[in-house]
């Protein structure tokens, strides 16, 4: 049985872990979350790159992990590199669902993609690549926001979702030469997915949640893993534990956690 850390900065690698999960329930999973930054998308790279490594650095020895998944795309596309150098263990990250969105408008036929992202993860120049690589044929609209970041934590803290802010976040696309396939481009938008569909009934939304899990799938396959028939209840740590922290603890309960905790570091 392998012990497997999803890492965000908030509750979006919920969404990653729900597919990881579903594909390899035998395993012990490790949720951390670093709050006490959130959001990532506002860090400067320099200090983002360096808060990871600060708190991975410890919390990966000290509790024996075998895998770590960076479930947020801002961090992946920074510190990746700099994380494998220093953990020498397998280190999953996340990047817009570009590729397979293409592959799914040239099977239909169709030819507009959307990109729904944070600013950062749409002004990074990684992005400029995924799309020249695998959609430079199609039009590509970008849309930067960290307001569905916000709102994504909110509701799992069981507020309500601001349907008329939404639709207004969404304007530029809710016309006839709206996209065909929405890309989620950050981990948070998948738990937004009904109130999407609801705005934006016409467009097919995309995330790399199953790709991930078949990546960890993969590598752990080649480290010859055992897997049980059901792995252990979750363990959730967050690194500042406030109200709405311990209110998102109920969320993180309803997916087989057990009660969030403290990690200093």
């Amino acid at each position: 049985m392998a012990n497997i850390l999803i890492f965000d900065s908030g509750m979006g690698g919920l969404s990653v872990y729900r597919e990881v999960h579903r594909a390899l329930p035998g395993h012990q999973y490790f949720y951390l979350f670093d709050n006490a930054c959130f959001p990532y998308g506002e860090l400067g790279e320099e200090r983002l790159v360096e808060r990871v490594l600060e708190l991975l650095s410890s919390f990966v020895p000290y509790h024996g992990i075998d895998i770590v998944v960076i479930a947020c795309n801002t961090a992946s596309t920074y510190v990746l590199p700099a994380l494998r150098d220093r953990l020498h263990i397998p280190v999953v990250g996340v990047v817009p669902a570009i590729k397979p969105a293409a592959e799914y408008c040239r099977s239909q036929g169709l030819n507009h993609i959307g990109l729904l992202a944070t600013p950062g993860t749409v002004s990074r120049r990684y992005t400029a690549d995924l799309v020249q690589r695998f959609a430079a044929d199609m039009q590509v609209s970008m849309l930067g926001t960290t307001e569905l970041v916000k709102m994504a934590e909110d509701k799992l803290a069981g507020q309500r979702v601001d349907i008329t802010l939404l639709s207004r976040i969404l304007a530029p696309w809710r016309d006839k030469d709206g996209p065909d396939v929405l890309v989620l481009g950050c981990t948070h938008f998948p738990l937004l997915a009904g109130e999407l569909s609801q705005c934006l009934p016409w467009v097919e939304l995309m995330d790399s949640g199953e790709a991930i899990a078949r990546r960890v799938a993969d590598l752990l396959l080649q480290s010859s893993v055992t897997e049980q028939q059901q792995g252990p209840a979750g363990k959730v740590y967050c690194t500042e534990l406030t109200a709405k922290a311990r209110s998102q603890g109920r969320a993180f309960a309803q997916e087989g956690f057990e009660d969030i905790t403290r990690f200093a570091g």
